[in-house]
């Protein structure tokens, strides 16, 4: 959801600067954050946020797009920290407050991520896309993966575990069950080895 956000102020105004996060629970949606942008993505919040739950699947007791309550808390970035970026030169450099990013490029992938992230986003992203076009109905939209890899030379080459976690819909869906439905479009996107 503050993915969306950040896309609807940038689409609107690619100078925008977004500081958005969002809490979900039962029946709601919170979303908070200092923003500098058009006033019209604002007021369009809760339509974002209901269209991104939308895309994402949720369509259940205790959390469906068009029951939930959105509350936005968003507000125009503290003048301090606007006066601050708008006065610098480099307008490159951003929000003009701090933020936590961590991670690198490695080439032993072409995407240059390492393998045990790419292919657990691989994964997920394969279970999102036969859910949502009916290949396998029974898939809720929650889910997680972790794989640790084997590398040799400092290269991949095998998988040594993978944890796989995923809402279905049916209740009496056994494990096993569960396992046959995504074991095949795991097999499709891990590469051989």
């Amino acid at each position: 959801i503050s993915d969306a956000v950040l896309d609807a102020f940038l689409t609107e105004d690619p100078h925008s600067r977004v500081a958005c996060e969002t809490f979900a629970t039962t029946d709601r949606v919170v979303i908070g954050g200092e923003v500098r942008g058009p006033g019209a993505v604002i007021e369009r919040v809760e339509e974002i946020a209901r269209e991104c739950v939308k895309d994402i699947g949720y369509e259940q007791d205790g959390f469906h797009w068009a029951n939930l309550k959105v509350d936005s808390y968003l507000h125009a970035q503290s003048a301090d920290i606007a006066q601050g970026v708008d006065a610098s030169g480099n307008k490159d450099e951003g929000a003009g407050d701090q933020g936590i990013m961590f991670g690198y490029a490695v080439d032993e992938t072409p995407e240059l991520m390492p393998a045990p992230i790419l292919y657990a986003h691989a994964m997920l992203r394969r279970l999102a896309e036969v859910r949502k076009n009916g290949t396998e109905p029974k898939l809720g939209p929650d889910a997680k993966s972790q794989l640790s890899i084997r590398y040799d030379g400092g290269k991949p080459v095998g998988v040594t575990s993978l944890v796989l976690s995923t809402q279905h819909i049916d209740p009496a869906l056994t494990s096993a069950d569960v396992r046959a439905i995504v074991e095949p479009h795991i097999r499709d996107v891990l590469p051989e080895g």
